[in-house]
């Protein structure tokens, strides 16, 4: 019988589970390993720690794990690749896997089937797998370039639909609520905020959007619905790419990210467009655990790497 180590690495927190091949023998979770955000070596002692903590809960040893999978934030830069290597073959035997943090998700949703993720979070993507295997992607490019539906694109949106609503007299609380939260006090210093470079943290902006629509603001509630539209157009984009690789069955949508997870406006938004948009795809009830598929990874597509 194997022993699976399964971490998935976001950039917020990190959590890991250590299990056989049938059950879950340990969990143990920690803060941020993400080395551009809290440095290597703070990385480096929380992985460690965690690594200790969640071979003392399991009670085993960590040299006879049989495979490890981690789903990184980053993972596509070189240097969180061969950190991420080397701090786990410190002190885990067996072969390691590394994946995109997207890509546990994935596999979390799907076990390496067919469907469409929706990751709507700080960012935005949407990846597709089609019935042969194809991977189909839309969005990801960043605040600037994209990132629709995400919680930066509703941060900034709001503030646009603030300040629009203000030129033509329309009655809403974004401009206020927002200045209460970066203490601010006049409409000049939210516009200096706003313009910063380099700039504030808009994504924290979205509780404060979602406060507004549930209080009755009718401009806050057209940004929230308009970033489950946008999602969906993604969407339905990709479930068309996936269509024209060749006939595909009803296609599944998971998602993961705080927006759709917590914000019961978009998500909604996101679903009823998707019925007029691609009326082929169902939307899953609940997000996916991530590190669910971490472990479906380590259990079933083992790396070489010693």
């Amino acid at each position: 019988m194997g022993l699976f180590l399964a971490i998935d690495a976001g950039g917020t927190k990190t959590r890991c589970v250590l299990a056989d091949d049938e059950r879950i023998l340990g969990r143990a979770i920690t803060g941020s390993v993400k080395i551009m955000r809290v440095g290597e070596p703070e990385a480096s002692a929380r992985l460690q720690a965690m690594l200790v903590e969640v071979a003392r809960s399991a009670s085993v040893n960590l040299a006879d794990v049989t495979h490890t999978c981690i789903g990184l934030a980053g993972y596509t830069i070189e240097a969180v690749r061969e950190w991420a290597t080397s701090q786990i073959a410190k002190s885990v035997g067996g072969s390691i896997l590394l994946s995109g943090d997207e890509e546990i998700a994935f596999d979390g949703a799907f076990r390496g089937g067919p469907g469409i993720l929706v990751v709507a979070g700080t960012g935005n993507n949407i990846m597709g797998r089609a019935s042969d295997g194809a991977i189909y992607t839309a969005g990801g490019w960043g605040p600037v370039l994209g990132d629709e539906g995400s919680g930066f694109w509703i941060a900034q949106e709001a503030l646009r639909a603030g300040f629009w609503a203000r030129d033509r007299g329309i009655p809403t609380t974004l401009l206020t609520a927002i200045g209460a939260f970066w203490k601010l006090n006049t409409i000049g210093e939210i516009v200096e905020m706003a313009n910063a470079r380099p700039g504030p943290d808009f994504p924290a902006l979205t509780p404060v959007v979602v406060q507004c629509a549930e209080a009755g603001d009718e401009i806050a509630a057209a940004v929230l619905e308009r970033a489950g539209a946008e999602l969906s157009e993604l969407i339905a984009l990709v479930a068309l790419k996936m269509e024209e690789s060749g006939p595909q069955s009803a296609i599944d949508v998971a998602y993961i990210g705080g927006v759709l997870e917590h914000i019961t406006q978009t998500r909604s938004s996101m679903i009823a467009a998707l019925k007029v948009s691609a009326p082929n795809v169902t939307v899953r009830i609940g997000a996916v655990d991530a590190l669910e598929g971490a472990l479906w990874r380590a259990r079933n597509v083992p790396a070489a790497t010693p």
